[in-house]
């Protein structure tokens, strides 16, 4: 696996907008985006971080079911 498809906290804010705050809550809380935890370190895979993302867009004009 490549190094670069996993991103610390810091890239993942940069990435989505949601504070390293709110990163580390959903993680103490069991939700938010999956993460990786090796040792003291969290990483997160891009392809996690996409698919969260993609699970939370909304699509102006469309109603609500």
């Amino acid at each position: 696996m490549e190094a670069s498809k996993y991103l610390n906290e810091k890239a993942v804010a940069d990435l989505t907008g949601i504070s390293t705050g709110t990163l580390r809550r959903d993680r103490f809380m069991g939700q938010g985006i999956a993460y990786c935890k090796l040792g003291r370190s969290v990483r997160y895979s891009m392809a996690d971080v996409l698919t969260y993302m993609e699970a939370h867009k909304v699509n102006p004009g469309h109603a609500a079911a």
